[in-house]
């Protein structure tokens, strides 16, 4: 009943905010703010601060110059945390949650039973246009255990998916063969469909016009795995936004992303993470110029889509790179009552270029120059080159320093430089990007496929199971990932963990019982052992010389008594 009255409030909320604009990202109005500090020293009179305030933007940044780390800086009215849930899982740490349950949590029964309604009804349409396989519907069960599979192939790599049903090799694997037939399996990966065929054909009928909708292949299952992750865990205070692509290099239809990777193709990802742990609490997928609503710019209108402020509260940190940073965005978020502090680049529209006091490219390692203009404070750092962070959360420098290896003389040695708290936050918080990837990464269910939607259909599956293991870690803290992982495919599949798998037929086979002896009168009668199965079914005590290789009992193996045969249809 919980779970239902989360999924509720996150869905009543969803529907409520909106976001709607006409500006373009490089087109901001001036940045207007309740306060202005001038350059100047506090005598400055009121009436000289207002006209400053009403001064055009390029008038106004020449009247700037960059203070030193040796001046002091305002900080900015501290934003009040008032979550709007209590910080962590919303699941209680009382009740049994198996790894399974947890991951069900995001593939709930009633989407998996739509997913195996569309993948039937694909499977049929295939086969009516020609396509030649034997095929059965497939059910809620085979399904689980057909993602069982595709997480152990993640946990055990092969060269190949037909590796993993090989008998024949040095490097065989007995377990998937139990779980489901290597044609099975590929029947199923062939035709797993989200969204139902017929539907996507009148989809694909309003191509070109407004009502086509470019994620409707996707969306059912997408809309459930982001109210999940919304729905049982509320994140901490410090939140991280940037991109995460997923390479694909099917005919999509759609805009891809090439920039951040030119040698591949795939979809680029916008996500929202909590910074503590790696949980990915929000994402959207960019299908082009039209992706968000809003129409401010692709980096603003992408981090304002994951800031739902009804879902989640007020006072949250977020912190981005310098895809993202611009002073409208930051202030608009500070008008939210969102602190947000990110790397920015120098030639975006409205941040700070006064020469006055600048940096240059002689400046000495660790030297510190700022701007403040109301909330938002602009900080460069010199280290190995220039870096340029801004925020509304941090006063600039608050007397932070860190340790550095730095050569002289022929020799390394550790010297401490002062650090700006915006560039120390930034690098202790943007840490959750590398976490949330990495955590997706070690287990990742991807493997080759000609379809995008079934790629992006393999990268919901790792947004689950790295999810469920953080909500699993957050209420009991007594498995690492390998063993949440190894739990959760010997569930799916429908295995005990602890039992070995059964083994195949073909480790049955027949061998001598003894080593053969050199002496020709003994070979009859060196190592014959009386067979079991004699003795079990009709009493009576015969011997024999062949034992079964796997079982390790003696089997007789005669024109008129196969025993190893008769043993064997019992197992």
């Amino acid at each position: 009943m919980a779970h239902e009255e989360a999924l509720q409030a996150a869905t009543d909320s969803e529907e409520e905010c909106t976001f709607s604009s006409e500006e373009d990202d490089f087109d901001d109005d001036h940045l207007d703010f309740e306060e202005c500090f001038d350059s100047a020293e506090d005598t400055i009179s009121k009436e000289c601060e207002n006209d400053i305030d009403q001064m055009p933007p390029a008038k106004k940044a020449k009247t700037m110059s960059w203070k030193a780390e040796t001046d002091v800086d305002r900080i900015p009215k501290t934003l009040r945390f008032l979550p709007a849930r209590e910080p962590g899982p919303q699941l209680s740490p009382a009740d049994a949650h198996s790894p399974m349950s947890l991951f069900k949590m995001f593939f709930t029964e009633s989407a998996m039973s739509n997913l195996c309604h569309n993948t039937n009804a694909q499977a049929a349409r295939a086969i009516a246009t020609g396509h030649k396989y034997k095929w059965t519907d497939v059910s809620v069960d085979e399904l689980y255990r057909y993602i069982g599979l595709i997480f152990y192939m993640a946990a055990v790599k092969m060269s190949s998916i037909a590796d993993y049903w090989r008998q024949d090799s040095l490097f065989s694997l007995p377990f998937p063969t139990t779980v489901m037939s290597r044609d099975r399996y590929r029947t199923i990966s062939w035709n797993v469909h989200i969204s139902h065929p017929d539907a996507d054909k009148k989809n694909d009928r309003k191509r070109g016009t407004a009502e086509h909708d470019r994620l409707f292949r996707i969306k059912p299952l997408m809309d459930t795995i982001r109210l999940a992750c919304k729905s049982f865990y509320h994140p901490r205070q410090k939140l991280a936004v940037n991109e995460r692509l997923v390479a694909c290099r099917a005919n999509t239809g759609m805009t891809r992303c090439t920039k951040v990777k030119p040698t591949k193709l795939g979809f680029k990802f916008f996500v929202l993470s909590d910074s503590s742990n790696g949980y990915t609490v929000d994402f959207s997928v960019y299908t082009g110029k039209n992706s968000f609503p809003a129409d401010r710019g692709l980096s603003y209108d992408a981090v304002m889509s994951l800031l739902d402020r009804k879902v989640l509260g007020s006072g949250y940190h977020v912190y981005m790179d310098d895809f993202y940073t611009s002073p409208k965005l930051l202030t608009d978020l500070f008008a939210m009552k969102f602190g947000a502090c990110g790397t920015y680049r120098d030639h975006r529209k409205d941040f700070p270029k006064p020469v006055a006091n600048s940096l240059t490219k002689n400046s000495t390692r660790g030297s510190i120059r700022w701007i403040r203009d109301g909330p938002l404070v602009c900080v460069k750092w010199v280290d190995t080159q220039v870096v340029s962070v801004c925020s509304t959360i941090h006063a600039a420098y608050t007397g932070e320093r860190v340790q550095k290896r730095v050569k002289a003389q022929d020799t390394w040695k550790t010297k401490s430089f002062p650090c700006p708290a915006p560039v120390s936050a930034y690098n202790k918080h943007m840490g959750s990007v590398d976490l949330s990837d990495q955590l997706l990464q070690y287990y990742a269910a991807q493997h080759k496929t000609m379809k995008w939607y079934r790629k992006v259909f393999l990268h919901f599956l790792d947004i689950a199971a790295t999810n469920a293991f953080i909500l699993h870690k957050e209420l009991y803290g007594n498995m690492n990932h390998s063993q949440f992982m190894e739990e959760l495919i010997a569930e799916l599949c429908g295995v005990s963990e602890k039992t070995a798998p059964k083994q195949t037929s073909t480790d049955h086979v027949p061998v001598p019982g003894a080593e053969l002896t050199s002496d020709v009168r003994r070979i009859a009668t060196v190592g014959r052992r009386i067979c079991v199965h004699c003795k079990a079914v009709r009493g009576k005590k015969q011997q024999t010389p062949w034992k079964c290789q796997a079982c390790d009992v003696h089997l007789c193996l005669q024109l008129d008594r196969n025993c190893f045969q008769e043993w064997h249809k019992s197992l």
